[in-house]
């Protein structure tokens, strides 16, 4: 790293050090984006508020505080959850707040006309390509994809089918964190898909304050959790927004001021995720020896990855599985190898990675959306992946030669999986 991007200074709340953990999804709502929305209503313009109003805010907070409490039980694992503990209890420090006295929610003014929100005078610092100096050469960008049952594409272009159930970090660096929770499609089943999202962007200087963005099943905001469409209160807000493509759909984040760009979609019931990142922002970790859960950088651990190599014993298996006690429910929609190859050579005329990713979710779930959650996935591939010549992955991408082309006349591994997996779809678990 060149030293442009270190570790962030300025102001920086303890939330800047969260640590992610794999922990199993909750199964109570966690209710602490409604905290945050009943903060940001209260404290709106809070930061224009005189000395002899500071006690309102100090009110908004042990309100903000008491509603945090109240959902602690059921947001044990939620990262959006601690990043408002913490950051709580900087700002009691910070205005010198009592944590005793009246929770009643204040009302206090709203935004004053020209505020930051509307401000488009970033400083150079808070634009990542602007820094470079004339004779630097380019940024390399890297580009991550989560989608499906799930899928991982990963920084280094490798891909991978895995289980990763519960809550697992998908990116942790010295400048944003990305933690999914995926949970299994059929009761039973060993497929999951993800059903929440989180991501922080941290306080970065001059040019944002730190951010929470989350979305969930039947839930993707075009805001973050507090309301907010941009960076907050500093002079390069705006190097970092929101934008809605598709209400309810489909967003894309802009954080210019690290040269990054996010993609979040609701496909069916479940979401994509994807990024495009400077390389020099993905290795920014503070030590890279405990970076091992850090899915988009190293894959998914050996034991939470799918090989498709087992799954050609299915067929010898088959008899003695369906001795095991009774059968699992059946998928929602019955799908043969035939049926889901023609679907997905719909919207996937490439029969790579993403084409076989598209037939193993449709045989092992029966829902058409995952055909069109990897149909997106490709989409994104396209706009974010700085090399065009492997916008494509095959089976054996790291045997094959430069190009990733595959090998004709060499039937696939997986496609003698899916056969199995088509007739008996739940020998596998």
């Amino acid at each position: 790293a060149r030293g442009r991007v270190g570790h962030p200074t300025g102001r920086q709340a303890s939330i800047d050090h969260l640590v992610f953990s794999s922990l199993p999804a909750v199964t109570s709502p966690c209710k602490i984006l409604k905290c945050n929305s009943e903060f940001w209503v209260a404290t709106s313009g809070s930061h224009h508020l005189g000395t002899e109003e500071a006690p309102e805010f100090c009110t908004a907070l042990r309100a903000y505080a008491h509603c945090t409490r109240r959902t602690a039980r059921t947001c044990r694992g939620d990262l959006a959850y601690h990043s408002a503990v913490h950051g709580i209890e900087d700002l009691m420090v910070q205005h010198n707040c009592s944590k005793d006295g009246p929770t009643s929610q204040p009302r206090l003014r709203t935004l004053p006309p020209g505020d930051s929100q509307e401000r488009s005078d970033s400083p150079e610092i808070c634009h990542y390509e602007k820094s470079f100096h004339k004779h630097s050469a380019a940024p390399n960008y890297t580009h991550c994809g989560l989608f499906g049952d799930p899928h991982l594409r990963t920084f280094t272009d490798t891909f991978q089918t895995c289980k990763v159930q519960g809550a697992w970090p998908l990116i942790d660096n010295n400048y944003l964190n990305v933690q999914v929770t995926n949970t299994p499609v059929l009761p039973g089943s060993m497929a999951t898909a993800t059903s929440k999202l989180t991501i922080i962007f941290k306080s970065f200087q001059e040019c944002v304050d730190q951010k929470v963005y989350q979305a969930e099943m039947d839930e993707l905001p075009a805001a973050f959790a507090d309301g907010s469409k941009n960076g907050g209160d500093k002079h390069g807000a705006n190097s970092l927004k929101i934008t809605e493509k598709v209400s309810g759909q489909h967003i894309e984040i802009q954080a210019k001021y690290i040269g990054t760009t996010i993609v979040v979609r609701q496909v069916g019931r479940y979401l994509t995720f994807a990024v495009r990142m400077p390389e020099e922002v993905v290795n920014a970790v503070e030590d890279r020896d405990s970076q091992g859960l850090y899915l988009c950088l190293r894959g998914c651990p050996l034991n939470q990855q799918i090989d498709f190599q087992t799954i050609r014993s299915a067929q010898a298996t088959e008899g003695r599985a369906r001795r095991k006690g009774p059968s699992l429910p059946a998928p929602p929609e019955a799908f043969t190898y035939e049926t889901a190859t023609a679907k997905c050579r719909e919207k996937l005329p490439v029969e790579d990675l993403y084409f076989q990713s598209c037939v193993f979710d449709l045989l092992t779930t029966g829902d058409v959306n995952f055909m069109l959650a990897a149909y997106y996935a490709f989409e994104d591939v396209k706009m974010l992946h700085s090399n065009k010549d492997k916008l494509h992955l095959y089976e054996r991408t790291r045997d094959l030669a430069p190009g990733n082309t595959a090998p004709s006349g060499i039937p696939s591994m997986l496609w003698v999986a899916l056969v199995c997996l088509s007739q008996c779809w739940f020998c596998f678990l």
